[in-house]
């Protein structure tokens, strides 16, 4: 008999399990990337949608830096060799606070949104929760560039777009983390969520290339793309999303959790470990969920025990007071809130900080900002590693902010140096301020959704998942309205602004890296896996 192809073999290699657990990490990872994709685009076209130009000849302009306009010093007047191209209403002098106002508008109503989203999302199926979300989403991002084909004017016009997008898009984080907290258990939780939200950085990278690509030629594809982009993952969603492994019997839902999967009947629990043949080893709890009988890695009947479920039946869906009596929840959640506040900052008004620093078109800017996001992943991941290997989120955390507002100081000053040196400061300050951000918005919420003193009830992960991140989205709502209003009297402001908001997020950690420190594998969600209490 001919050797199987090596590519046959590798895929064989795996089990059924596992195979549905990479395709459910993909496919969500996907998901929440063209959401971030889609709101990347309006701060790639603030750019455009006020600058100046400067006549050549009839019928024909050159693009002028907007960095003419000094960045400390705002000038409300282009000189006499200039003509204003800007887009009404954005070609008035209070500008920078009407684009703060758009940003303003999405993020109040995404923070207001997320409040109310995690709490729906218990009680409908996911799937068909998260496709009109997305399909709603893809439709009002499009509408916002549809502004330029129509040419519209009205202010009104793109506030009301914004704060309709903002809340459609609530339907997405709190349903695919929520999906993957059913399809993983809490062994390495850290790293393999600090993989997974890198999603947030490779659609703001794409999101950047895509808007960039279109902004000063026909600024209006850059919404309309990425809409459409949203649109079709919505009906990928509708076709391909599987909720939850007994959706199709697999057989890692029994073992998925250590202390209580419900099944609506029964909980099952994990009693020892298993051996491998070849080495006198425990494996690890969470390649225990992974391998199915195949001969080398058997799990036999007797390593699960079947207990009576609390009630009987499955549990009813948390309250909101009730998610907010998890230990930990307000602490993370008062801490995401300053986070966020800089990360979204950092989103909304990068790209405009570096036209005005570095001497760059809205096009070159754009690409040049996606290297903050490119930090981000390595920030998230390298959180998630240390918060696992040393099962401490909130120090995790904590060192990471330390770090952070000394750094972005460093950035407001190194980064007029020149191109080079605005490239180091966003590599490193990405993966600084996206670091806490994301182990916060992943592992640290799938935790407390699953934390001990739910006794099991698995429909507390969203609503958890939306108290943590609606808290962080008011944050991120003020972040791009404080920028707004500050960066006319100068970006040094805006940059004092964020390293004060590092500070309060670092501070409403203390109780927890000292109850960390003093008590090890007192974590968010009692870190100390497969350990009974």
């Amino acid at each position: 008999m001919a050797p199987l192809p090596a590519g046959i073999r590798f895929i064989v290699s795996f089990s059924r399990d596992q195979w549905y657990r990479a395709f459910i990490f993909v496919l969500t990872f996907l998901l929440y990337a063209s959401f971030h994709l889609s709101r990347k685009p309006i701060s790639i076209v603030k750019g455009e949608l006020h600058r100046y130009c400067a006549a050549l000849n009839e019928g024909d302009v050159e693009f002028s830096s907007q960095s003419r306009r000094a960045s400390d010093t705002p000038r409300h007047q282009p000189p006499d060799n200039e003509t204003d191209c800007s887009w009404a209403p954005f070609d008035q002098d209070n500008y920078q606070q009407l684009l703060g106002a758009l940003d303003y508008s999405f993020l109040c109503a995404y923070a207001i949104g997320m409040y109310l989203s995690g709490i729906i999302g218990e009680r409908l199926p996911i799937r068909y929760y998260l496709t009109s979300g997305m399909l709603a989403s893809g439709a009002f991002t499009a509408l916002f560039g549809l502004g330029y084909f129509y040419n519209i004017h009205s202010f009104g016009f793109y506030v009301v777009t914004q704060i309709i997008n903002g809340l459609v898009q609530t339907t997405g984080w709190p349903s695919v983390v929520t999906c993957l907290g059913n399809w993983f258990g809490k062994g390495r939780r850290g790293l393999i969520m600090g993989v997974w939200n890198s999603h947030t950085s490779v659609g703001n990278i794409l999101g950047s290339l895509i808007a960039g690509y279109w902004v000063s030629t026909c600024w209006g594809l850059s919404f309309i793309v990425p809409g459409a982009i949203v649109a079709a993952m919505g009906i990928v969603c509708f076709l391909f999303l599987i909720e939850h492994p007994k959706d199709i019997a697999c057989s890692s839902s029994l073992v998925a959790h250590s202390r209580g999967h419900e099944n609506g009947a029964h909980r099952f629990r994990l009693q020892k470990q298993v051996f491998t043949d070849d080495e006198n080893k425990p494996l690890d709890p969470e390649i225990q969920c992974l391998l199915l009988s195949d001969g080398k890695h058997p799990v036999h009947q007797s390593h699960v025990v079947v207990l009576p479920a609390d009630g009987g039946g499955s549990m009813a869906a948390i309250s909101f007071t009730g998610a907010l009596r998890i230990p930990g929840v307000i602490e993370f959640s008062l801490c995401l809130l300053f986070a966020k506040l800089v990360s979204y900052t950092f989103l909304f008004w990068l790209p405009l900080y570096i036209t005005s620093v570095d001497h760059l078109d809205a096009r070159q800017a754009g690409e040049l900002s996606t290297l903050f996001d490119v930090g981000g992943i390595f920030g998230g991941i390298l959180a998630g590693v240390i918060s696992d290997r040393l099962e401490k989120r909130a120090s995790t955390c904590g060192l990471m902010l330390l770090l952070a507002a000394p750094t972005l100081y460093m950035f407001s000053t190194i980064s007029r140096m020149g191109l080079e040196a605005t490239i180091a400061m966003l590599l490193l300050s990405g993966a600084l301020v996206s670091g806490p951000y994301a182990l916060i918005t992943t592992a640290v919420s799938a935790d407390l959704g699953t934390h001990k003193s739910l006794k099991g009830n698995s429909h507390a992960l969203a609503t958890v998942t939306a108290i943590i991140d609606g808290t962080g989205s008011v944050g991120a709502a003020l972040g791009p309205l404080l920028a707004g209003l500050l960066s006319p009297s100068g970006w040094n402001n805006v940059f004092y602004m964020l390293m004060v908001a590092d500070a309060c997020a670092l501070l409403f950690l203390i109780r927890l890296i000292h109850k960390e420190l003093s008590c090890p594998g007192s974590a968010a969600g009692d870190q100390v896996l497969f350990k009974e209490h």
